[in-house]
């Protein structure tokens, strides 16, 4: 049976995902969706697109949504609408969980991986993070939440731009990127987005290719011969780095020389025991020695997976490329360790 896509939308107290989401809900897309919410009630999604009464714990829009009110336990919640569904009672093409403003999405996240229940319903799309242009540099300064949502997202998107100038935007824009350079940026102002920047981004299937932005490879390229900078780069990259220390940022490690599956096999086991808690996402694209395709390979905190991708080209340059994001993670550490895993 064909996988229900789910979307984790999230972002920091105020952000926007509420408006955006009513506007999913109220947008004739075709799509039949069913939204979890962690915190129902209130003003969240909007009474008037309710058609039954909202103290249900499933309740039926005006357009074919769904709604569900969690307050427990979300495994339960997508059991509950997958035999649902199973039994025709509800239909649904997609899933959106919305999570509270504090909340980590990691451990959303990791609920579609360590459920074989919902596993066998469900496949993670992408985690999508609305950021507030306006608050956003206080929010990353004073909380580690925002800071998580942004590290943990596979697409972040913008709203109240229209609330501050073109330059802070770039400022922010800057800082978001190097927290999490492989999250492609878009815009959400008054919840306007197109409904294909939002579903169907297989953010967090494996693909040969790594959405790592380009300029941040570009940036670090007079600094360092195949990797990024760490948080204990001693280099000065004139963009506003001693204001900002993050907790959580990237660095990228690559090489044009192939990888010795057994010491990289152990050594990426030790990092996960010692670091998994602190590394939030983790992506790679490998070349293995003596392998004719590419190995692909992501993780969240402790959960690792690889995959066979596709065969290298002929005309390709073999290489690794990969990304972590996490928090205070000692870079030159892994960098140095990956290195000895070179053949």
């Amino acid at each position: 049976m064909k996988l229900v896509p789910a979307t984790i939308l999230t972002g920091f107290l105020g952000a926007g995902k509420t408006t955006l989401l009513n506007r999913i809900l109220r947008e004739p897309h075709g799509h039949r969706i069913a939204v979890i919410e962690n915190e129902f009630g209130q003003e969240n999604i909007d009474n008037e697109i309710l058609v039954q009464d909202s103290n249900e714990q499933i309740v039926e829009m005006s357009n074919g949504c769904v709604c569900c009110t969690v307050r427990g336990d979300l495994i339960l919640a997508l059991a509950t609408l997958a035999q649902k569904r199973d039994a025709g009672e509800l239909s649904f093409d997609h899933i959106v969980i919305e999570t509270t403003g504090l909340a980590n999405p990691g451990p959303v996240a990791q609920t579609f991986f360590m459920d074989d229940e919902v596993a066998s319903h469900y496949m993670l799309d992408a985690i999508i993070t609305v950021v507030d242009a306006r608050h956003a540099m206080q929010q990353l300064d004073e909380h580690e939440e925002a800071q998580r949502q942004v590290g943990f997202a596979d697409k972040l998107l913008l709203s109240k731009t229209d609330l501050v100038s073109s330059d802070e935007v770039d400022t922010l824009v800057a800082r978001l990127k190097r927290i999490n350079p492989r999250a492609p940026i878009g815009k959400a102002d008054f919840g306007q987005v197109p409904i294909g920047e939002v579903f169907d981004l297989r953010g967090f299937n494996l693909n040969d290719k790594l959405e790592i932005d380009p300029e941040f490879l570009a940036a670090d390229e007079h600094d360092h011969e195949h990797h990024a900078c760490g948080e204990h780069c001693g280099h000065d990259h004139g963009h506003h780095h001693s204001r900002h220390s993050d907790e959580i940022s990237a660095f990228v490690f690559r090489s044009d020389r192939p990888f010795n599956t057994a010491r990289l096999d152990e050594f990426l086991g030790g990092l996960v025991q010692v670091f998994g808690p602190r590394m939030l996402r983790y992506k790679g694209v490998l070349w293995m020695d003596g392998a004719d395709r590419k190995v692909l390979f992501q993780g969240v905190h402790q959960m690792m997976g690889t995959d066979i991708g596709a065969k290298w080209p002929e005309n390709e340059a073999r290489g690794s490329k990969m990304v972590f994001i996490g928090k205070n993670l000692p870079a030159e550490t892994f960098i140095r360790g990956l290195e000895q895993c070179l053949v």
